[in-house]
């Protein structure tokens, strides 16, 4: 199998596919031992071309990559697109537009949470995958006729998989559905994360004011100090030391050198004066300016029995019209609307999710719903004035 290696050829290859409506693209990348995913290969086909380009080949630059990403005029199909779109935000600094997620459409279409690509290939197409190659080292050369073969299956059967769940999002009328998932996925905010950011992803284990700073500017200095490295972020500090630290507050060697889930001697390397400056950062800050924890809404009488209620609803209302309920609401999302109605802050209370299920959970809410039992099925029924 021929893979391009070099920048004329894959200028050549994207010409060619920039002459279809559509692609389907896939990545291979190895990430458990850095920071920013390792770019291994990438894989494209139209319905008369399908490639595989060697990103790690020395003569090969990205470009032409990067503007058939940019391209308009050509739908880019993923399936699971958030991670492939990390990788090309991060080498190329652009997000493929547009795009269409064959993983967000199935949920649309009912086949379930977060399906995947080779379960929507046997269900869509009646066709099987084989999958031996699917723990490979895409970082290894040469890759051997089947690894490369496995590989390029990942985008020669999505052209298929498109066209079905495509044509049946037009004839159900939910095209708008998924272009407001895309929406998303198409957003720099969702791959450009901010390291002060960076402490919002841990459990709050810790609940007081300079414990949260604390917690704050030690997470923010290992992200910067895992993206300068391209290492893990528990490679430069576990999340249980983070923990620690934001209860104990070491300003010095000495503290630092007494935490249990410090290394010992780790507490006079280089990075460990990093970590050290940002809680004397943090414990610096003034009181009024650090975080305030955020103390849980008492949720009003009923609001449990509701939340139940809301459940019974969503299988309802997901099992009427075919889609998976994950993609509308989680249990959390739930007990948020039974304790603020209205005024719950949820994707179920947005656009088409609002359609399909906010409206009517709402109107349970306020008893203008019911809930029956009738020849051996629970349904739904408006209440008359």
């Amino acid at each position: 199998m021929n893979i391009i290696k070099e920048t004329d050829a894959l200028a050549d290859a994207c010409a060619k596919l920039a002459q279809s409506d559509f692609l389907t693209i896939d990545t291979e990348f190895i990430r458990e031992t850095t920071f920013w995913p390792e770019l291994c290969l990438i894989q494209m086909a139209s319905d008369d071309h399908e490639f595989i380009v060697d990103p790690l080949s020395q003569a090969l630059e990205l470009q032409p990559f990067f503007d058939l990403m940019a391209d308009r005029s050509v739908v880019k199909v993923f399936h699971a697109a958030r991670q492939d779109i990390e990788i090309i935000y991060h080498l190329g600094r652009l997000i493929p537009h547009p795009i269409f997620d064959t993983q967000v459409a199935a949920m649309v279409c009912g086949f379930g949470d977060s399906v995947s690509y080779d379960q929507l290939v046997q269900r869509t197409c009646g066709k099987h995958i084989d999958k031996s190659s699917r723990f490979t080292d895409w970082r290894r050369r040469p890759l051997s006729e089947k690894q490369l073969t496995y590989a390029l299956a990942d985008v020669t059967f999505l052209r298929d998989v498109y066209r079905v769940l495509n044509t049946r999002l037009e004839e159900e009328g939910r095209s708008h559905w998924v272009k407001e998932e895309m929406d998303i996925l198409e957003s720099p905010g969702t791959y450009d994360l901010h390291p002060e950011d960076a402490w919002k992803r841990l459990r709050m284990r810790v609940r007081k004011p300079h414990e949260l700073a604390v917690m704050k500017h030690v997470a923010a200095w290992r992200e910067r100090e895992a993206r300068e490295r391209n290492v893990p972020r528990g490679r430069v500090l576990k999340d249980d030391a983070i923990y620690e630290v934001a209860q104990q507050q070491p300003v010095d060697t000495d503290g630092l050198g007494r935490l249990r889930t410090i290394s010992k001697g780790w507490e006079r390397s280089q990075a460990a004066q990093g970590l050290i400056s940002a809680v004397q950062t943090a414990m610096a800050m003034p009181k009024e300016d650090m975080p305030q924890p955020v103390r849980p809404v008492q949720a009003p009488e009923g609001a449990a029995a509701a939340s139940e209620l809301l459940k019974v609803l969503l299988k309802l209302t997901t099992e009427k019209h075919g889609v998976a309920p994950k993609v509308i609401a989680n249990s959390d999302d739930l007990e948020r609307i039974a304790a603020e109605g209205e005024e719950a802050k949820v994707a179920a209370l947005k656009g088409w999710r609002r359609e399909l299920f906010g409206e009517k959970a709402l109107g349970l809410l306020r008893g203008e719903m019911a809930l029956r039992f009738i020849d051996r099925k629970v349904e739904a029924v408006e209440l008359a004035d």
